[in-house]
């Protein structure tokens, strides 16, 4: 799996024109599924995001979680995350994993962080046509990859 986590002040998603998702202070969270990902690394993603120190504290240093400064946390569906670029002018995206495995493990993981952040976790349509709105706050924008875990 691949994220990419953005500190924000807000953000929202549409989906056909409709509003699914919105957030003030928290994370926007853009997700990305492979083929083989499996429950350690949704549970290992999900963790990390929830513990994850990148808000000020009293002294402007970054030692609060999104958990202690009671912030949301957006989920938007993103297999552009495994974009190829190696060869042409025209991504690839096989690394991507296909609805059939990839919607299960993103409901899996809107489930884990709604249980670690004790609250709803808004989110956008998976495979929709989606409008993301953010004011990013730092900006602060941070990538991961459970299979590159460093």
């Amino acid at each position: 799996m691949r994220a990419v986590i953005q500190r924000v002040k807000n953000a929202s998603v549409m989906a056909n024109g409709i509003l699914t998702g919105k957030i003030n202070q928290g994370l926007l969270v853009l997700v990305g599924i492979e083929n083989g990902d499996d429950d350690e690394d949704v549970q290992w993603l999900a963790s990390k995001i929830v513990a994850m120190r990148i808000f000020d504290d009293e002294h402007g240093v970054p030692n609060l979680s999104v958990k202690e400064v009671n912030g949301s946390i957006l989920v938007v569906s993103q297999f552009t995350l495994f974009a190829s670029t190696k060869k042409g002018n025209r991504p690839g995206y096989s690394r991507a994993a296909k609805p059939d495995i990839s919607i299960p493990v993103y409901k899996k993981f809107l489930h884990i962080l709604t249980s670690l952040l004790q609250q709803e976790i808004p989110a956008g349509v998976f495979g929709a046509d989606m409008l993301v709105s953010l004011e990013n706050d730092g900006p602060v924008t941070i990538l991961i990859d459970t299979k590159n875990r460093e």
